[in-house]
């Protein structure tokens, strides 16, 4: 039975997701944000982690979800990004797991567009679908402004 690479998961509304746990730098609490004008909608804005400013992207409105409730403070999934460090706003952490590699299935047909288009694919675990992010595509961002 070979085994992917660990997965680090997360939730996000009711969606279990999980990346690559070599992408993950760290994970933590919700920070305050600076609010950036036209930007891509799906920017929440920056935050200063420890002296270095981080662009937080907001994965439920880059998934097409609803927004979270305002007594529902997000966490920050810190992830290495090609152009430097970018943070993923999430509801809740997962644990990092190691899935079977060929349990690996297309992404489900029933999730949205925009969330098809980011998933890679999927486990299925007891009880619960595990989709996992492309992570490089997620942290693309076009050039549509709010």
């Amino acid at each position: 039975m070979a085994l992917a690479s660990p997965l680090c998961t997360f939730g996000v509304h009711d969606l279990l997701l999980g990346v690559e746990v070599t992408r993950v730098r760290e994970v933590v609490r919700h920070q305050p944000l600076t609010p950036v004008p036209l930007v891509h909608a799906t920017i929440a804005g920056l935050m200063n982690l420890r002296g270095q400013i981080v662009t937080v992207i907001d994965l439920r409105r880059r998934l097409g979800l609803p927004p979270r409730a305002d007594d529902e403070p997000p966490l920050h999934v810190v992830m290495h990004d090609t152009d430097g460090v970018v943070s993923l706003l999430v509801d809740r952490i997962g644990d990092v797991i190691e899935v079977n590699e060929a349990a690996f299935e297309r992404p489900p047909q029933t999730s949205s567009a925009a969330a098809r288009e980011l998933i890679r694919g999927a486990y299925a675990l007891e009880g619960q679908l595990l989709l996992v992010l492309d992570a490089a595509r997620a942290l693309e961002l076009g050039e549509a402004v709010h």
